[in-house]
């Protein structure tokens, strides 16, 4: 059974993140942004795997949701993207540390590779 300080301490760290989740969607939202807030919930909101929040944030994060307005060449670009990041950046991130500076340097690393292959 969990004390009552342990409650107390999930509690303030779930308002915290909520809170600085509000505050980084205020801003022109990075990729970085998306991913840490996303993360961080998943995490601790489900019992998914780490690696299947990985994935779930990289998706919601990479792939807009207006993505069948765009052309072929634009959804094919994205879901390249999409597939070399779930294959290559994931295993960055940690319960204490979603490691957003780093997926997001591997997510451009496989933006720039995807458009050598599929320029939109």
């Amino acid at each position: 059974m969990k004390t009552m300080e342990e409650r107390r301490a999930r509690s303030l760290m779930v308002v915290f993140m909520v809170l600085g989740m509000a505050v980084g969607q205020s801003n022109a939202s990075s990729f970085g942004d998306c991913y840490k807030g996303c993360f961080l919930l998943c995490v601790l909101t489900t019992s998914n795997s780490l690696v299947s929040c990985g994935a779930e944030c990289l998706k919601d994060c990479i792939i807009p949701s207006s993505i069948t307005s765009l052309t072929g060449k634009e959804q094919t670009h994205y879901f390249c993207k999409f597939g070399c990041a779930s294959s290559l950046c994931t295993n960055f991130s940690t319960k204490q540390d979603p490691g957003e500076e780093k997926v997001a340097k591997c997510v451009d690393s496989c933006s720039s590779r995807c458009s050598k292959n599929f320029s939109p």
